[in-house]
């Protein structure tokens, strides 16, 4: 079965999309392939490097790419999901192809304040967030391809 193409965009591709990429990848490999962006991307978050690597998933190297950039290479995806708040998500580009739109608003760990280990902790309240978000919206979706494959 070919994969299904799966683009998560926030504003810096430097913490929310990067662990909604990561997750993906390992929740539900064979059915997506994800990949991430930013509208203004900036450099990797190293306080969600820390909270995915407490999990086992390692994306220390990992670079942050613009969202612009995909859409000018005509990069094709079944799905663009933004997770950063409203008013950034409107300014997200409309990818061409038959893309589904989707919007999760998850809080930005670059505004966190506080100690190291406070904004950590904030840090994995997020990561945990989009962990449960994803593995809701897996079981959501290929529950719905299989019923319509079986209609047919």
């Amino acid at each position: 079965m070919k994969k299904d193409r799966v683009l998560f965009v926030c504003i810096h591709n430097s913490a929310r999309s990067q662990m909604a990429e990561a997750f993906l990848n390992q929740i539900c490999p064979e059915r997506f392939e994800a990949h991430s962006a930013g509208l203004e991307p900036g450099t990797l978050n190293p306080l969600v490097v820390e909270a995915m690597d407490e999990i086992g998933i390692d994306i220390s190297r990992k670079q942050t790419k613009s969202a612009f950039d995909l859409f000018k290479r005509g990069e094709l995806f079944s799905w663009v999901i933004t997770v950063c708040d409203e008013r950034a998500a409107e300014q997200c580009p409309i990818f061409p192809g038959l893309t589904k739109r989707v919007h999760w608003s998850f809080e930005d760990p670059s505004a966190f304040d506080g100690s190291h280990m406070q904004q950590l902790e904030r840090v994995r309240e997020v990561r945990d967030e989009i962990r449960r978000t994803i593995l809701e919206w897996c079981n959501h979706v290929c529950a719905d391809s299989e019923q319509l494959q079986a209609a047919h």
